[in-house]
Protein backbone atom coordinates (compact mmCIF):
# COMPACT_ATOMS: atom_id res chain seq x y z
CA UNK A 1 0.00 0.00 0.00
CA UNK A 2 1.67 3.55 -0.79
CA UNK A 3 1.20 6.66 1.05
CA UNK A 4 -1.41 8.24 -1.31
CA UNK A 5 -3.36 5.14 -0.61
CA UNK A 6 -2.91 5.21 3.30
CA UNK A 7 -3.77 8.94 2.82
CA UNK A 8 -6.95 8.17 0.73
CA UNK A 9 -8.05 5.80 3.48
CA UNK A 10 -7.93 8.53 5.93
CA UNK A 11 -9.44 11.25 3.60
CA UNK A 12 -12.28 8.20 2.50
CA UNK A 13 -13.01 8.15 6.23
CA UNK A 14 -12.97 11.40 6.72
CA UNK A 15 -10.47 11.04 9.29
CA UNK A 16 -7.81 13.96 7.87
CA UNK A 17 -9.22 16.77 9.82
CA UNK A 18 -7.87 20.57 8.91
CA UNK A 19 -8.37 23.15 12.12
CA UNK A 20 -6.39 23.99 15.53
CA UNK A 21 -5.92 20.74 17.27
CA UNK A 22 -4.10 19.91 21.03
CA UNK A 23 -2.51 17.16 20.41
CA UNK A 24 -2.21 14.61 23.46
CA UNK A 25 1.36 15.70 23.46
CA UNK A 26 0.32 18.77 23.97
CA UNK A 27 1.54 20.58 20.85
CA UNK A 28 -0.68 22.24 18.19
CA UNK A 29 -1.03 21.24 14.94
CA UNK A 30 -3.20 22.52 11.96
CA UNK A 31 -3.83 19.13 10.91
CA UNK A 32 -5.61 15.92 13.34
CA UNK A 33 -5.67 12.59 12.18
CA UNK A 34 -8.66 11.03 14.09
CA UNK A 35 -7.85 7.32 13.23
CA UNK A 36 -10.79 6.36 15.35
CA UNK A 37 -12.94 6.81 11.62
CA UNK A 38 -10.83 4.32 10.33
CA UNK A 39 -11.31 1.93 13.18
CA UNK A 40 -15.09 2.17 12.97
CA UNK A 41 -15.04 0.46 9.96
CA UNK A 42 -13.87 -3.15 10.24
CA UNK A 43 -13.23 -3.64 6.51
CA UNK A 44 -10.91 -0.21 6.08
CA UNK A 45 -9.47 -1.32 9.32
CA UNK A 46 -8.32 -4.56 7.92
CA UNK A 47 -7.15 -3.06 4.89
CA UNK A 48 -4.81 -1.30 6.31
CA UNK A 49 -3.45 -3.06 8.86
CA UNK A 50 -3.46 -6.02 6.41
CA UNK A 51 -0.49 -3.55 4.54
CA UNK A 52 1.50 -3.10 8.31
CA UNK A 53 1.43 -6.63 9.03
CA UNK A 54 3.07 -7.26 5.40
CA UNK A 55 5.47 -4.14 6.47
CA UNK A 56 6.63 -5.30 9.68
CA UNK A 57 7.00 -9.08 8.65
CA UNK A 58 9.19 -8.20 5.84
CA UNK A 59 10.94 -5.51 8.53
CA UNK A 60 11.37 -8.07 11.29
CA UNK A 61 10.41 -11.70 10.73
CA UNK A 62 8.22 -13.96 12.17
CA UNK A 63 6.18 -12.40 14.99
CA UNK A 64 4.69 -13.99 18.40
CA UNK A 65 3.15 -11.19 20.08
CA UNK A 66 1.54 -7.47 19.43
CA UNK A 67 1.75 -5.20 22.05
CA UNK A 68 -0.37 -1.91 22.06
CA UNK A 69 -0.56 1.05 24.31
CA UNK A 70 -4.48 1.78 24.91
CA UNK A 71 -6.52 3.09 24.09
CA UNK A 72 -5.70 4.06 20.62
CA UNK A 73 -3.49 1.38 20.47
CA UNK A 74 -6.17 -1.29 20.86
CA UNK A 75 -7.48 -2.00 17.53
CA UNK A 76 -4.56 -1.27 15.31
CA UNK A 77 -2.56 -3.89 17.49
CA UNK A 78 -5.80 -6.75 17.64
CA UNK A 79 -5.84 -6.41 13.38
CA UNK A 80 -2.08 -6.56 13.40
CA UNK A 81 -1.74 -9.68 15.10
CA UNK A 82 -4.42 -10.98 13.57
CA UNK A 83 -2.96 -10.95 9.97
CA UNK A 84 0.44 -12.08 11.54
CA UNK A 85 -1.03 -15.12 13.48
CA UNK A 86 0.17 -13.58 16.70
CA UNK A 87 -1.33 -12.82 20.10
CA UNK A 88 -2.53 -9.29 20.26
CA UNK A 89 -2.21 -7.91 24.32
CA UNK A 90 -2.43 -4.45 25.51
CA UNK A 91 -0.71 -1.85 28.41
CA UNK A 92 -2.97 0.25 30.23
CA UNK A 93 -2.27 3.79 32.34
CA UNK A 94 -2.25 2.51 35.93
CA UNK A 95 -1.42 5.51 38.48
CA UNK A 96 0.01 7.47 34.71
CA UNK A 97 2.24 4.37 33.66
CA UNK A 98 1.60 1.65 31.56
CA UNK A 99 1.31 -1.68 32.53
CA UNK A 100 0.05 -5.22 31.41
CA UNK A 101 -2.86 -6.01 33.41
CA UNK A 102 -5.90 -8.33 33.00
CA UNK A 103 -3.90 -11.20 33.25
CA UNK A 104 -1.49 -10.77 30.18
CA UNK A 105 1.82 -12.18 30.74
CA UNK A 106 4.48 -12.21 27.76
CA UNK A 107 6.69 -15.32 27.37
CA UNK A 108 10.36 -14.18 27.83
CA UNK A 109 11.32 -15.68 24.51
CA UNK A 110 8.50 -14.26 22.21
CA UNK A 111 9.14 -12.05 19.41
CA UNK A 112 7.05 -9.01 20.08
CA UNK A 113 6.55 -5.93 18.07
CA UNK A 114 4.91 -3.23 19.39
CA UNK A 115 1.99 -1.35 17.39
CA UNK A 116 0.40 1.81 17.53
CA UNK A 117 -1.93 4.13 15.58
CA UNK A 118 -0.12 7.27 14.85
CA UNK A 119 3.19 8.42 16.30
CA UNK A 120 3.62 12.20 16.66
CA UNK A 121 6.71 12.63 19.14
CA UNK A 122 6.81 8.85 20.36
CA UNK A 123 6.13 9.59 23.60
CA UNK A 124 3.57 6.50 24.47
CA UNK A 125 5.46 4.47 22.05
CA UNK A 126 8.99 4.98 24.29
CA UNK A 127 6.20 4.11 27.60
CA UNK A 128 4.71 1.12 25.93
CA UNK A 129 8.45 -0.01 25.36
CA UNK A 130 9.66 0.40 28.91
CA UNK A 131 6.91 -0.97 30.05
CA UNK A 132 6.84 -4.59 27.40
CA UNK A 133 11.03 -4.34 28.44
CA UNK A 134 9.65 -5.26 31.95
CA UNK A 135 8.60 -8.79 30.42
CA UNK A 136 10.94 -9.45 27.91
CA UNK A 137 14.06 -8.00 26.20
CA UNK A 138 13.11 -9.35 22.58
CA UNK A 139 11.13 -6.53 21.22
CA UNK A 140 12.21 -6.49 17.47
CA UNK A 141 10.69 -3.40 16.91
CA UNK A 142 7.79 -0.86 16.60
CA UNK A 143 5.37 -0.34 13.85
CA UNK A 144 2.37 2.25 13.11
CA UNK A 145 -0.57 3.21 10.36
CA UNK A 146 1.08 6.96 10.51
CA UNK A 147 4.05 8.50 11.58
CA UNK A 148 3.65 12.27 11.78
CA UNK A 149 7.43 12.93 12.86
CA UNK A 150 8.45 11.56 9.35
CA UNK A 151 10.87 9.28 10.83
CA UNK A 152 12.04 12.02 13.48
CA UNK A 153 10.49 10.27 16.55
CA UNK A 154 13.63 8.22 18.30
CA UNK A 155 11.55 5.11 20.00
CA UNK A 156 14.90 3.59 20.73
CA UNK A 157 13.94 0.38 18.25
CA UNK A 158 13.22 0.39 14.77
CA UNK A 159 10.06 2.18 13.50
CA UNK A 160 7.92 0.90 10.26
CA UNK A 161 5.25 3.13 9.28
CA UNK A 162 2.68 2.95 6.29
CA UNK A 163 3.25 6.49 5.68
CA UNK A 164 5.58 9.11 6.80
CA UNK A 165 4.56 12.72 7.02
CA UNK A 166 5.79 15.90 7.95
CA UNK A 167 2.73 17.29 9.70
CA UNK A 168 3.94 20.83 11.78
CA UNK A 169 3.33 20.94 15.68
CA UNK A 170 4.03 23.68 17.77
CA UNK A 171 3.80 24.67 21.56
CA UNK A 172 1.23 26.45 22.39
CA UNK A 173 3.30 29.46 23.28
CA UNK A 174 4.73 29.56 19.60
CA UNK A 175 1.59 29.44 17.25
CA UNK A 176 1.58 31.27 13.72
CA UNK A 177 -0.72 33.50 13.28
CA UNK A 178 -3.01 31.80 11.05
CA UNK A 179 -3.15 28.54 13.56
CA UNK A 180 -3.81 30.77 16.77
CA UNK A 181 -6.32 32.52 14.98
CA UNK A 182 -8.50 29.51 14.93
CA UNK A 183 -10.08 28.21 18.30
CA UNK A 184 -8.53 25.18 19.70
CA UNK A 185 -10.02 21.36 19.72
CA UNK A 186 -8.85 19.06 21.47
CA UNK A 187 -10.12 15.62 19.97
CA UNK A 188 -7.55 12.78 21.34
CA UNK A 189 -8.44 10.85 24.23
CA UNK A 190 -5.30 11.22 26.48
CA UNK A 191 -7.46 12.59 28.64
CA UNK A 192 -9.89 9.89 29.01
CA UNK A 193 -6.92 7.98 30.01
CA UNK A 194 -5.90 9.75 33.55
CA UNK A 195 -3.25 11.93 32.00
CA UNK A 196 -2.99 15.63 30.75
CA UNK A 197 -1.99 17.28 28.12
Amino acid sequence: MTQDEVLAEFRDAGALLHGHFILSSGLRSPVFLQKMFIFQDPVRTERLCRALAEKAEAAFGKIDYVVSPAVGGIVPGYETARQLGAKAVFVEREDGKFQLRRGFTIPEDAKVLMVEDIVTTGLSSRECLASIAEHTKNVVGAACLIDRSNGKADLGVKLVALCKLDIPAYPADALPPELAALPPVKPGSRAIQGVKG
